[in-house]
């Protein structure tokens, strides 16, 4: 399986991605329910193996990636302008993973399974495990 990952510019924190993406869900034709879409000039050259595989776009705040969505689709569309680009519909939730530093880079990157973070069980003590998680990350524990 493959993943994508990018930076998730102008966005401060978790908490702001997950209010955006609540009020950005639409609904994609061919496609039953509500998703959120983010429009990318270049299409994947792997789409079948992320789409197949179940990937996820896995989002970079503040020089860490923190949290994924699951990519439900790959669509070849045209911007307002008659450019080629990419849509790539994403499920609605979000999913916090195990905080891990990641330098900026410009689009998106590919990102194998075997170097994505695993999903953060935040269990009973919730924002405390987070921080004690991205604490461990920083001095590269975790």
């Amino acid at each position: 399986m493959i993943n994508l990952i990018k930076l998730c510019v102008g966005i401060s924190s978790f908490e702001q991605l997950q209010s955006l993406r609540r009020s950005r869900l639409v609904s994609v034709p061919g496609m039953e329910g509500l998703f959120h879409v983010h429009r990318t000039r270049m299409r994947p050259r792997r789409a079948p193996e992320i789409v197949s595989g179940q990937g996820s776009l896995f989002w970079v705040i503040r020089g860490a990636i923190c949290c994924r969505q699951p990519v439900m689709a790959l669509l070849a569309t045209t911007d307002e302008e008659g450019r080629k680009c990419c849509d790539i519909v994403l499920a609605p939730q979000l999913t916090r993973t195990v905080p891990l530093p990641r330098r900026p880079f410009q689009g998106w990157r590919y990102l194998e399974q075997r170097d994505a973070p695993a999903d953060l069980d935040l269990g009973r003590n919730g924002d405390n495990d987070l921080e004690l998680a991205s604490e461990l990350a920083k001095m590269g524990l975790i």
